[in-house]
């Protein structure tokens, strides 16, 4: 991962990521879009592609609302339930996604999820995995929830 990426998102059943990117213009958060989201197809030739309109829209796109110059909230279109939060990171001067997980603020890294069947506009999500870390101790976090 480089400076400008937050995190990234994988699911089964292949090895495609969803990558976000953080968006900055002259320094600041492109207030627009803060997040670039985009695909790496690994299962193809591990080129990068923009996310169809059905995926940034129903799947895998970001509501975000702006809190403060450097501070937006962020909403998966598919999962309003759990806020995510841009923020700049006093221990390393970056900008980082986080969330409360039990009570706990993690810097996420990575998303996974767990589908089995469903459908194209419904899959079932099984569990999703959050893969981050404790912006305090720095200790790696992992916490699985059903959605």
């Amino acid at each position: 991962m480089d400076e400008q990426t937050l995190f990234y998102m994988q699911r089964t059943p292949n090895h495609n990521t969803i990558m976000y990117d953080l968006n900055i213009e002259n320094g600041k958060i492109d207030s627009d879009e803060p997040v670039h989201v985009y695909w790496i197809r690994y299962g193809e030739k591990g080129q990068k592609e923009e996310l169809s309109y059905i995926q940034r829209h129903y799947a895998y796109g970001l509501k975000t609302k702006k809190i403060s110059d450097n501070k937006y909230e962020l909403r998966f279109v598919s999962y309003k339930k759990l806020p995510f939060y841009i923020e700049k990171s006093a221990r390393d001067n970056r900008y980082h996604i986080q969330v409360a997980l039990d009570g706990k603020a993690v810097e996420v890294k990575r998303v996974f999820l767990q589908i089995e069947g469903g459908s194209f506009w419904l899959p079932n999500v099984v569990c999703a995995e959050v893969k981050g870390v404790d912006p305090v101790t720095g200790k790696e976090v992992i916490q699985l929830f059903k959605p």
